[in-house]
């Protein structure tokens, strides 16, 4: 009887270190996701923000003087379209759920331990 305890505890304790490391490891991947997520949205927007702003000018530059307004307008349109996109793919991207395996396994050592009531 000792032993089955003894080796029931063991057993135990393997499973919440093996959850334990699981954790850890997605942690690590959820931080380096989240940071690399951060760089190059900071990047984009610059870089985007740069390109645009010159090249808005460029061309409404070329336009008659009595035309540009209208020029700038077409442009806050397709800025403003582009705006949304962007929006909406970056919602997608976060609506990726963090720590999917650990909660995964985590439910299933749960249904595994309320099975053997």
């Amino acid at each position: 009887m000792a032993a089955l305890i003894r080796r029931f505890t063991r057993t135990g304790f393997g499973a919440l270190h093996n959850r334990g490391e699981l954790l850890s490891v997605e942690w690590q991947e959820e931080r380096m996701r989240m940071t690399e997520l951060l760089i190059w949205t900071v990047a984009g927007l610059f870089f985007a923000l740069l390109g645009t702003g010159l090249l808005t000018a460029f061309v409404v530059f070329l336009f008659p003087e009595n035309l540009r307004i209208y020029a700038l307008a077409g442009f806050a349109l397709l800025y403003l379209a582009g705006a949304i996109v962007a929006w909406s793919n970056l919602k997608g991207l976060l609506k990726e759920e963090p720590f999917t395996e650990s909660i995964t396994q985590m439910r299933k050592d749960a249904e595994c331990l309320e099975s053997l009531r």
